[in-house]
């Protein structure tokens, strides 16, 4: 097996992973965390596929999606954290003042 088929297929399987967390959890802590890893599994099969010739240099254009992508993904877990502790904290204060 070379290198790029191993890298591949472990993205496929965080992916897979991923996608299990995202679609499956009601918790919604867990679906962010399982949108991420799909997305790191993603990225993963992206960098693993990026050749143009078997013997030939990378083709720059997926690690430049890569790169993008994780500036987004990491812009966006950090809104859905913060939504998700508004959240929280609304529903913490309704339950205290119906005491």
């Amino acid at each position: 097996m070379n290198p790029q088929l191993v890298y591949a297929l472990a993205g496929a399987w965080i992916c897979a992973i991923g996608l299990r967390g995202f679609m499956g959890e009601v918790d919604t802590f867990r679906r962010i965390l399982g949108a991420n890893l799909l997305g790191s599994g993603i990225f993963l099969v992206l960098v693993a596929v990026a050749r143009r010739a078997p013997d030939g240099p990378p083709d720059p254009v997926p690690h430049a999606m890569v790169l993008t992508g994780i500036v987004v993904s990491v812009s966006g877990t950090a809104l859905l954290l913060a939504l998700l502790a508004r959240l929280h904290e609304e529903h913490r204060e309704e339950g205290e003042g119906n005491e």
